[in-house]
């Protein structure tokens, strides 16, 4: 694995404050990040761990076929970053004139796709500078109507082996702080705590207990957000997982504790190492059954060209 990380120093605070750390990070220049470890020219990144094996290894963890929904319902009112927007509008399609009056119903929306609501980034969402995942470059990949290279199609449907991680529960808390950073301590006391090791090729849900804003107060649900550090993230790379997902709406902690950087788990995951992020899982129900290990299904719509897309996964037990 090719060094991105340059820990100065870390100390962490309590959970229901700010985790102060003096962590640095300097993004891998091309020739240190490229081709990826899947080969040069590869627009799968970890999807390319979606094998036959894995999807078996998932199917052998439904046992009774409960089904929890994590995806959350799209509406005007949920949190939005910035400027995005859902719109909807009903439209009557059809007033047809025979003996049985059929009438049809649709909706026109308006709206990000590929990134509101519960989502999956995919790898043209981010770069270091103009450079993408496997250093396809801005220039030569981004038209007014999508992108050539590593669009959200690409991903597929994925099926493997879930894992929760719930630190809000491994903290004795129903959610963490505003700006908490997550450690990889952290991280390994509540896998622990669940007596579950991660696996190559997991999807690797983090819950923080933040989603309890969700539709509740979405100012301070999009304001700030706890979530894994630059050290987590980097230590969930090494486990090597097919995505990693979060109830928050980005995955790491915002801000990062050094003013200096903006989002670099972003950078490491979907830029440097190819690994889709999940974004504002539904993760109460999840948590509250205390159901760590599980069937995970997720499948990105095919939207040629784009940068996410609005998913809904499921867990099935």
């Amino acid at each position: 694995m090719r060094p991105t990380m340059l820990i100065i120093a870390a100390v962490v605070l309590g959970v229901g404050s700010t985790a102060a750390s003096a962590q640095s990070w300097r993004p891998p220049t091309d020739a240190e990040r490229c081709p990826s470890k899947w080969g040069a020219g590869d627009q799968r990144g970890s999807g390319n761990l979606m094998k036959p094996e894995a999807v078996l290894r998932a199917a052998r963890l439904i046992r009774t076929g409960e089904v929890i929904e994590l995806g959350q319902v799209l509406h005007g009112s949920m949190p939005f970053f910035g400027p995005r927007i859902f719109n909807m509008q009903v439209k009557r399609t059809n007033m047809l004139p025979e003996s049985n009056r059929r009438w049809s119903n649709e909706e026109v929306v308006t709206t990000e796709l590929g990134q509101v609501g519960t989502q999956i980034d995919g790898f043209a969402h981010q770069t270091i500078g103009n450079g993408l995942y496997n250093c396809f470059k801005l220039e030569d990949t981004a038209t007014r109507n999508g992108f050539t290279k590593l669009g959200i199609e690409n991903a597929g449907a994925l099926m493997t082996r879930g894992v929760l991680i719930d630190v809000a529960a491994a903290k004795n808390v129903e959610m963490l702080g505003e700006t908490y950073e997550i450690t990889v301590q952290d991280l390994q006391d509540a896998l622990k705590r669940e007596n579950v090791a991660l696996q190559p090729g997991d999807g690797v849900i983090i819950n923080t207990g933040w989603g309890r804003l969700w539709g509740k107060d979405n100012v301070r649900y999009m304001k700030t957000e706890p979530g894994i550090g630059i050290a987590a993230a980097e230590w969930l790379i090494r486990q090597d997982p097919m995505l990693v997902g979060s109830d928050n709406w980005g995955v790491e902690v915002v801000h990062n504790p050094d003013p200096q950087l903006n989002e670099p788990v972003h950078q490491i995951m979907l830029v440097v190492h190819g690994v889709h992020l999940l974004e504002s899982l539904k993760l109460d129900e999840l948590a509250a059954k205390r159901a760590y290990e599980f069937a995970f299904m997720v499948q990105p719509l095919k939207i040629q060209g784009a940068t996410g897309s609005t998913v809904a996964p499921v867990a099935i037990r």
